[in-house]
């Protein structure tokens, strides 16, 4: 009997190890999708559901708060001694909603000014997901098959919903095909960055943005406290003091995007042509899988971008340039019928 058990002990042994060599490989050869599918066949554990994954995450972010430190440089300490303080942590604040005079309270992360400084000087950095690809994406054959080579790719973005991904998966391929054509049509699609419009972006921004509706690289000044007691002026330095650090964490989560999207740029700018794969959400609108700089985005990423490929206009082409010109002008033009906007469009070329 003993034997027996060994025997089997061993075989498990020897199996787990031919699996781990097969993954290790695997991974080497960034075949993560058959890595999926083993680890997949290996998990006996059940899902966890909400409950766990909220008590899970407050647990986790509670020992995140409690373990990350953030310590200022010397020249920056007056005293000499190290100023070692938490580099995140929680606070509550006290939502009114004016309209139903109620009020709720909720929890919020802050990070220290520093943490947010060397996040601007490092974004520059950051591992960008699902860049443009350098040659045409994989066509869509399936719930999982197409665009990258290696990501994860899903023609539908579900965002965990099992059961829209499940109706997905049991689509019949035939009623899928046409919106497999659309999405391989829009991937196969060459852009280019245009540098000469760039180099003036990087122009405008290395002097402080604030024109081409580039936000301001400065944050506006925080008021001080006034040295008084008198409520009315307190309460409107108060009003003033919210106004500004809201105003500044806006233009902090802009820079931020700004410097993403001119982070792309800069890194395609040298390429003859790249291509954006696309998938859908869950309306079954198309859109890049790549989330920064793409036609669909700002003035500034349709500004940058340009086809690689480009054709004459044409008659078509111009109709719908007139149809276009119309709904930006919008005041109830952009719901007239597609000749009465060409007919408005024509009427206002002067």
């Amino acid at each position: 009997m003993e034997n027996e058990e060994e025997a089997g002990d061993t075989n498990i042994a020897i199996e787990q190890q031919r699996l781990r060599k097969k993954v290790t490989d695997l991974m080497k050869k960034q075949k993560l999708r058959q890595v999926r599918n083993i680890v997949k066949n290996q998990d006996k554990s059940r899902p966890w559901g909400q409950d766990a994954h909220a008590k899970v995450g407050s647990r986790l972010i509670d020992l995140f708060i409690g373990t990350a430190h953030i310590q200022p440089p010397a020249s920056q300490s007056s005293d000499g001694l190290p100023d070692i303080r938490p580099a995140f942590r929680h606070e509550m604040r006290t939502m009114v909603k004016e309209q139903q005079k109620s009020s709720r309270r909720y929890g919020v992360i802050k990070c220290d000014p520093l943490v947010r400084q060397g996040l601007d000087r490092t974004a520059k950095h950051m591992v960008i997901p699902y860049m443009p690809m350098l040659i045409p994406p994989i066509c869509w054959t399936g719930y999982d098959k197409g665009a990258h080579l290696f990501l994860p790719s899903y023609v539908m973005r579900t965002h965990g919903a099992r059961q829209q991904r499940d109706a997905v998966k049991r689509a019949p391929r035939e009623q899928m095909q046409f919106v497999f054509e659309a999405l391989n049509t829009l991937g196969s699609t060459k852009w280019r960055v245009n540098k000469r419009v760039l180099s003036i972006v990087d122009r405008i921004w290395s002097n402080g943005g604030r024109l081409a509706d580039l936000v301001d690289r400065t944050d506006v000044p925080v008021p001080e406290k006034p040295d008084t007691e008198d409520e009315t002026l307190l309460k409107n330095w108060k009003w003033h003091l919210r106004a500004a650090k809201k105003k500044n964490s806006e233009r902090h989560s802009q820079r931020c995007d700004v410097e993403l999207k001119l982070a792309v740029a800069r890194k395609m700018k040298d390429e003859e042509g790249f291509y954006y794969p696309h998938n859908l959400d869950f309306r079954g609108r198309a859109y890049p899988m790549h989330p920064y700089l793409n036609h669909l985005g700002s003035d500034l990423c349709r500004g940058v971008l340009e086809f690689a490929e480009g054709r004459p206009l044409g008659k078509s082409g111009l109709r719908w340039l007139k149809i276009h010109l119309a709904n930006l002008y919008a005041a109830g033009v952009d719901k007239l019928s597609y000749d009465g906007r060409i007919a408005f469009a024509e009427n206002h070329l002067e």
